[in-house]
């Protein structure tokens, strides 16, 4: 029984903390435009490749032992 005065102000501070997280997510805007970035992640992004996957032309990478012959 005795637990309860710990665990009620716990729960309690947790529940307010979680609002207070919300609160300044919509504060923030967080979630102000949904749709948009529900199809920007579906739209073909041609400039989407990074700087290092751009440079090997879609070769897979091979090891050196390989790339000389040797097995």
């Amino acid at each position: 029984m005795e637990i309860l005065y710990l665990l009620i102000p716990l729960s309690a501070v947790l529940v307010f903390g979680i609002i207070a997280v919300f609160g300044w997510a919509v504060h923030r805007g967080q979630f102000d435009d949904l749709e948009r970035e529900g199809e920007r992640i579906l739209a073909i992004d041609p400039d989407g490749v990074d700087g290092d996957q751009s440079s090997s032309k879609g070769q897979p990478e091979q090891s050196p032992d390989r790339q000389s012959g040797h097995s």
